[in-house]
């Protein structure tokens, strides 16, 4: 998709000038026709070939709810739609979320909707950002949805960064184990290796299979970090693959010392306060219960909402595919039922959302108690292991004095 630039007319004889995104130049007239415009010429604007050094780079959830906060304030204050985006173009900090916005601002200058010029930034604005925007567009309250918006951006980013302070001290304890490793193969065991060899005889089973990964280490450590660069690649085709990536966020769920249920409440609590936002915004349920599944950031829950989805098209409830799904607790199920009894589905969800985050916070402090022993026991067990298996040829030494 490339950009071009138009000169058209009104049916009144206004000018209009504008840029539009589309396959080719056809593709604009057609949709400059069906805003009633007369074309006068259409161009292709170039790009700049320079590299894109943040092309990897992403949005930052805190970034996008400060900017859709501060969107719903203007608009709330009765500012149009170009005007704030304007005013957010020039005060954005985030470089790639400024592109976004000024790409948005041209689209809706072209005549798009909100939530149709959003749409076409799915790396940016993801399909729960869109579709409270276009039910905030459908029912004339914009601003209250942007808010919602933010909120559970906010609200995710928060359960982002508990997870993440978990996993901090495991992955540096980890981290430091691997170099004192690495340390004591590539500098330690070649010096008892000289003293073994004054010794003669065959080493035993654990101490020759250090000494071999010394060498390993030392003389053809290319093939080492070659083997582990094609592990990791091989894990994450695995972990993204449409046959992987239910079988890994499976597994997920139930890796023991509490990981699990972490991971488990973490999905819930996401499950449960995008669809409370959803279903408060006025998404139809249907569309609400799709995205739902699809930002709950595992492939178990999305599958159960294909269940879900089932039940509802029969005339069904949701509660009850819930009751029969692992993944969700018998209270979710059962808060989920009540909400469609009276009426208050979006409260009941949020009030579960509020418990399971709840739940997240104390389960991360009791899982960083749990790993601290953990992984001592781990480091101490590395450290152990070489030690034992230089000391071993010293003690069938000891043995065979008379």
């Amino acid at each position: 998709m490339a950009t071009y630039v138009f000169k058209a007319t009104d049916v009144a004889g206004v000018p209009a000038r504008g840029e539009v995104d589309a396959n080719s130049k056809q593709d604009v007239a057609e949709q400059l026709q069906e805003r009633g415009l007369v074309v006068i010429d259409i161009a292709h604007k170039y790009r700049s070939k320079e590299l894109n050094v943040e092309l990897f780079s992403r949005v930052k959830a805190s970034d996008l709810a400060v900017a859709t906060r501060q969107l719903s304030t203007m608009v709330s204050s009765g500012m149009t739609i170009l005007r704030a985006l304007y005013v957010l173009e020039t005060q954005t900090d985030s470089k790639k979320l400024k592109e976004a916005f000024i790409a948005v601002r041209r689209d809706v200058e072209a005549g798009l909707l909100l939530s149709a010029a959003l749409e076409r930034h799915p790396k940016v604005f993801s399909p729960l950002y869109v579709s409270m925007v276009q039910a905030g567009e459908t029912g004339g309250v914009l601003d209250e949805c942007l808010l919602r918006v933010a909120d559970q951006l906010e609200k995710d980013a928060s359960l982002r960064r508990q997870v993440r302070a978990a996993t901090i001290y495991p992955i540096l304890v980890i981290s430091v184990a691997i170099v004192v490793l690495l340390a004591l193969v590539a500098f330690l065991i070649p010096v008892f290796e000289n003293v073994f060899k004054q010794f003669g005889g065959k080493l035993p089973a654990l101490s020759q299979f250090m000494v071999d990964f010394s060498h390993l280490v030392d003389d053809q450590w290319y093939l080492l970090i070659a083997g582990i660069a094609i592990v990791v690649i091989a894990f994450l085709y695995f972990k993204r693959s449409e046959w992987g990536r239910p079988h890994w966020d499976a597994f997920k769920l139930r890796v023991p010392m509490k990981i699990g249920d972490v991971v488990q409440k973490v999905c819930i609590a996401r499950w449960s306060r995008t669809f409370a936002s959803l279903v408060s915004a006025g998404v139809p349920i249907m569309h609400a219960i799709e995205i739902t599944g699809k930002t709950a950031g595992n492939a178990v829950i999305e599958a159960s909402m294909a269940s879900v989805i089932a039940s509802v098209k029969a005339g069904g409830t949701i509660s009850a595919p819930l009751k029969e799904s692992k993944v969700f607790p018998p209270m979710v199920s059962h808060m989920v039922g009540v909400g469609e009894e009276t009426g208050a589905l979006d409260a009941m969800l949020a009030k579960v959302a509020d418990f399971y985050e709840d739940e997240v916070a104390a389960a991360v402090k009791a899982l960083t108690s749990i790993l601290e022993p953990v992984m001592i026991i781990v480091v101490g067990s590395i450290v152990g292991v070489i030690v034992i298996s230089m000391y071993l040829p010293l003690f069938d030494v000891y043995k065979s004095v008379p």
